[in-house]
């Protein structure tokens, strides 16, 4: 039994739109991966977060096969790691993926990270450029970069991104970045968005509002992101919580909630640092 809950469809500078409630696979080994799917696209979820380093595109390719779900109904996600970029290298990682997943083409191909220290994004860039211009992706966006890598990149192209797909929550808020992003008509996406288990959910602040509401503190988070317009990609493989993260769709902040949860920012960054980190590793074959 599918959820009566629809998340927003954001609109994206290409023309297009995105899911605003999404579902990620981060950190779900790839036999995991396709029940946890399975079980997003079946509560109601349509956009699927994945990447190449993840592990993961294949038993996400086969949930998306085996659903019963037409592909076209479905938005999905993937990205090309740091090992390969560079324009010719990100051009092959990006049929890979295609191969990994079994579909023709994904609707969102990132950059996972800018990568600052490999000196290669601006020329990954133009390779997503190039594979958008083509035909072969829908929409071409980013992930953990910062206004310093956005603007080289759309400056040697002449391309903007649609999406940065970034850390963002209570914790971590990121209002200049987001703010970048908004003037330049780039959606903020929030990877991350509960925290990493970092406290946040326990929070006596959104526990407050949790109970008010009659809701549960992710569902207040997740409600928050989506006031403040984020796109929104929680990850769970336990049904009951990938149920309870659908159902925040139904919960209604007031502004004074909003308020409350804005005043939350502690700089509290759970994952790598966009400006320094480049991180190595092979892309899974």
């Amino acid at each position: 039994m599918t959820s009566h809950l629809h998340p927003l469809d954001v609109d994206l500078n290409d023309g297009t739109t995105i899911p605003q409630l999404g579902f990620g696979v981060w950190r779900v080994p790839d036999d995991e991966a396709q029940p946890a799917v399975e079980e997003a696209l079946r509560v109601g979820y349509r956009l699927i977060d994945t990447a190449a380093i993840y592990g993961n595109e294949r038993g996400v390719g086969r949930a998306i096969a085996g659903s019963g779900i037409a592909r076209d109904d479905i938005y999905l996600t993937t990205k090309v790691w740091n090992a390969d970029q560079g324009y010719d290298s990100t051009l092959r990682a990006y049929e890979a993926s295609l191969k990994r997943l079994g579909v023709d083409k994904v609707d969102l191909y990132l950059i996972h990270w800018a990568a600052p220290a490999l000196e290669k994004f601006v020329d990954t860039w133009k390779a997503l450029v190039h594979l958008h211009e083509q035909g072969a992706v829908t929409s071409i966006g980013v992930s953990n970069f910062h206004a310093d890598h956005l603007q080289p990149s759309i400056d040697a192209t002449g391309v903007t991104p649609v999406l940065n797909q970034v850390e963002c929550h209570p914790y971590l808020q990121i209002e200049q970045l987001r703010a970048w992003n908004t003037a330049h008509q780039i959606v903020t996406e929030a990877w991350s968005p509960l925290g990493s288990g970092k406290g946040l959910l326990e929070d006596p602040v959104l526990t407050e509002i949790a109970a008010r509401r009659g809701a549960s503190p992710a569902q207040v988070v997740l409600a928050w992101h989506i006031a403040q317009g984020n796109v929104v990609i929680p990850k769970s493989v336990t049904p009951s919580r990938i149920a309870e993260n659908w159902a925040a769709l139904g919960v209604h902040l007031e502004p004074e909630d909003i308020d409350a949860i804005d005043g939350l920012e502690r700089g509290l960054r759970t994952g790598g640092n966009p400006a320094t980190d480049s991180f190595g590793g092979d892309t899974p074959e």
